[in-house]
């Protein structure tokens, strides 16, 4: 790799650094970044393969350690959130389970909230358990229940905000003190707020992830996350952990998802402007006995969104009157909408929690949640909003 890559003396936006950022340039100087489909690394002799490896020259060995598109998109994302480093993994899952694991040993304790996606919450209850690391859940909204559950050996608090799928917006600089007072680490989910609209490591968390495989993609073309921190920790922890059980992303998924983060702030920003519109739309419909949307002054938690947001969201979630049956009629009345339980895309996705992403959570924590059998979850996408309306409308008639 040559060093080609963007310099400026000035502090460039978020937009310019999703284009330009982290890029580096190979001896042809391609304008788009190089796909570095390799396994392994030649060294020029003997001497030069024992630097590498003892550290005392910083370039690649193997692409289960790091690879040169992967650390592109990489070193784009920690300029794009403000972190001193961060690892890209095989999906989203991968970075909250690396996250996690990264930050605990047996004996350590994790406070976490109860509002997590099914997988999030089968690490924090089942998984970490089995390792010797007691957990609790919590309220995430209601600080008072975080302070009571921290204890001395409290090791790393979790949240997603907006929660998914009932987009409860957590108070992040707030759990952030509580998690420093005992000394632990602050990992909050980025997903649903995009690193378009919240910063978390500006409010005071220690740890981000994301699944790249959502709106980083916005595509549905392929899957991948990344834990975003401090550069000790990530070298310390992070990295033999990576190392060591192989979560690491793909060249290709990288690639993929460099090309992604060009257009994210133009997506997201559409994407929103639509969802306001809907939100609007929906909060006007008789058959429609709950709407949660973070862009809305009516928002369980607007004030709180209002802080530490600066933007509403491309998600929101909406409640129809008839339980479960009602909600399948009107999933399959849709015809733009498509019925899938991933987020983030280009196209309109709904979602019936309370029989995909979130059933494995059971009745009776589901109702804990308020993820009823009527709860639908709406990812907005590219298309022209007033599509959509017209489709959400056609399939409210084809139900009441």
């Amino acid at each position: 790799m040559t060093d080609h890559e963007t310099k400026t003396s000035r502090s460039l936006r978020p937009a310019t650094q999703l284009v330009h950022g982290g890029t580096t340039r190979s001896q042809h100087g391609e304008t788009s970044e190089a796909l570095f489909l390799t396994q392994g690394f030649v060294y020029g002799s003997a001497e030069a393969a024992e630097a590498r490896f003892n550290g005392e020259d910083p370039g690649f060995v193997y692409s289960r350690y790091a690879n040169p598109t992967v650390a592109m998109f990489e070193d784009r994302m920690k300029m794009l959130e403000g972190a001193e480093a961060a690892r890209a993994t095989a999906s989203g899952m991968a970075a909250v389970n690396l996250a996690l694991m990264a930050s605990v040993k047996a004996g350590d304790h994790v406070v976490a909230a109860k509002a997590l996606f099914g997988s999030c919450r089968y690490i924090v209850e089942t998984l970490l358990p089995r390792f010797g690391v007691e957990s609790t859940l919590v309220d995430g909204t209601d600080l008072d229940q975080w302070k009571a559950a921290v204890k001395p050996n409290t090791a790393a608090l979790f949240l997603e905000s907006p929660t998914n799928p009932t987009l409860e917006v957590i108070d992040i600089a707030a759990v952030a003190e509580i998690a420093h007072s005992v000394d632990a680490r602050l990992i909050v989910d980025n997903v649903f707020a995009t690193p378009m609209f919240q910063s978390p490591l500006k409010l005071g968390a220690d740890v981000v992830v994301y699944s790249a495989t959502k709106h980083i993609d916005g595509q549905g073309r392929c899957l991948g996350g990344v834990v975003l921190s401090d550069e000790e920790w990530i070298v310390d922890e992070v990295m033999p952990f990576v190392k060591h059980t192989g979560p690491h992303m793909s060249p290709f998924n990288a690639w993929v998802l460099l090309k992604g983060l060009e257009t994210l702030p133009l997506r997201v920003e559409r994407q929103t402007s639509s969802a306001s519109k809907i939100a609007d739309f929906l909060a006007q419909q008789s058959s429609v006995s709950r709407l949660i949307f973070p862009g809305r002054d009516d928002h369980p938690q607007a004030e709180v969104a209002k802080k530490q947001m600066t933007g509403g969201s491309t998600m929101l979630a909406f409640e129809i009157e008839g339980g479960k049956d009602a909600a399948f009629r009107f999933t399959n009345a849709l015809e733009v909408i498509k019925l899938s339980n991933n987020l983030g895309d280009a196209k309109s996705l709904i979602t019936h929690p309370a029989t995909t992403t979130h059933q494995s959570l059971g009745e009776e924590a589901r109702a804990e949640l308020d993820i009823s059998d009527g709860l639908l979850r709406l990812s907005i996408g590219l298309e022209d909003p007033l599509d959509l309306i017209e489709d959400i409308e056609a399939a409210l008639q084809a139900i009441s």
